[in-house]
């Protein structure tokens, strides 16, 4: 019992409390709540409008945890936002979550609870083993691919997105706004709070996962990879938008500016063509009409080219949102020239619609100024780098 008191210090001492939610889980929800139990009576319990006997069942724990019954099933990420907006409500700072399955095990708890001492205000996913007995391969495949598009997104890599184990800083997330209500919740929560600059970390766990017909799960391949699909296109499209721009020039303080053009623009060891042609197709892919995708294309490109990436990724950002309205104008000018129609869009009136009535206009000069930008900068780059070698070569000789 000296185990159990001193770990349900640490929830108190560390204002976190354990979610569960549950959705037409009779066969294990006693056994998930009773083994937390052993650990903590920080509990919410919340009940997505099971249709089953699960309803029943949790009247015996009302008056040792907090439950919440929804009458209708809203999804398991609505349940979680309900639970953390009651959690702020009693004053936690962190909440972990736990399946209702009987795949995690309450007996890793601690492993949170560590790391988060280490890492205060952390978002901790309990990466699971997936070579392990049982695991479906589709699990497998289905965590690398979504694991992928996070690293997209965030440029964090992790081994494992889609474990439902997880500590939330749900203080520190309170005023996130999110829209999703189901399985695609995980997906939206994470990434959006490695926006906010929360480290997101792994913690190793285990996990078991049921033979065949015994397994229960509620996810629906069809509609909820659609969700999921759907979802990524747009935190892709933000986030080459806005957040890696965003992210990457918050970062360029004057020391990071001077280290950065040392080692990538004045690295004696790379030839000055190569950054001149970094600089080229990024500036190029910047422009090029293909929003959402255009930093995407860049790196592509960089490691077919074997360019240097860092180069072409800065460059490429010249799409950051407040250059967006100067690069239309000027395609919509370029376009105007080439192709000797008159647009009706003006610095003042650059509008979706404005867009899509003048779309000739705009694809044509946009494909145009990217290139001849392209070209210019990568040839004065070339210029200057040139110069700045040879005067250096002409001090030391």
């Amino acid at each position: 019992m000296l185990h159990e008191s001193i770990l349900n210090n640490r929830f108190t001492a560390l204002n976190c409390c354990v979610i569960i939610p549950t959705y037409n889980n009779q066969k294990t929800i006693q056994k998930i709540i009773t083994d937390t139990l052993v650990y903590t009576d920080k509990i919410i319990v919340v009940n997505d409008g099971s249709t089953d006997t699960t309803s029943e069942l949790l009247k015996s724990f009302e008056s040792i945890v907090k439950i919440i019954q929804q009458p209708q099933n809203k999804g398991k990420g609505m349940a979680l936002r309900t639970a953390f907006k009651n959690a702020l409500e009693m004053g936690y700072r962190y909440a972990i979550t736990i399946d209702s399955d009987g795949q995690h095990f309450p007996e890793d708890l601690h492993l949170f609870l560590d790391k988060i001492e280490q890492e205060p205000d952390s978002l901790l996913i309990g990466a699971r083993d997936l070579h392990s007995e049982n695991v479906p391969g589709k699990s497998n495949l289905g965590n690398k691919i979504s694991s992928f598009w996070f690293w997209v997104e965030t440029g964090t890599k992790m081994p494992d997105t889609q474990s439902g184990y997880r500590l939330y800083p749900i203080a520190r997330m309170k005023k996130t706004n999110y829209f999703t209500s189901r399985f695609e919740f995980e997906i939206e929560v994470i990434v959006k709070a490695a926006w906010l600059g929360i480290q997101v970390l792994p913690v190793p766990i285990k996990v078991y996962y049921a033979k065949g017909a015994e397994r229960i799960t509620h996810f629906r391949p069809g509609k909820d990879s659609v969700r999921i699909s759907i979802l990524n296109v747009y935190l892709v499209i933000l986030a080459f938008l806005w957040y890696r721009p965003m992210r990457f020039f918050r970062g360029l303080t004057p020391a990071n500016i001077k280290a950065f053009l040392k080692k990538h623009f004045f690295d004696k060891n790379e030839s000055v063509l190569k950054k001149s042609l970094s600089v080229t197709v990024g500036i190029f892919f910047g422009i090029f009409p293909v929003w959402g995708y255009q930093l995407v294309a860049a790196i592509a490109a960089a490691y077919f080219f074997k360019l240097n990436k860092a180069i072409v990724i800065l460059t490429a950002n010249i799409s950051i949102p407040i250059m967006i309205p100067a690069i239309l104008f000027a395609s919509f000018k370029m376009g105007e020239l080439i192709t000797q129609q008159q647009s009706t869009l003006t610095i003042k009136n650059i509008t979706l619609e404005n867009i899509k009535l003048n779309i000739y206009v705009y694809l044509t000069g946009a494909c145009v100024l990217a290139v001849v930008f392209s070209i210019l900068m990568g040839g004065l780059t070339y210029f200057i780098l040139t110069l700045i070698r040879n005067n250096r070569k002409t001090i030391t000789s």
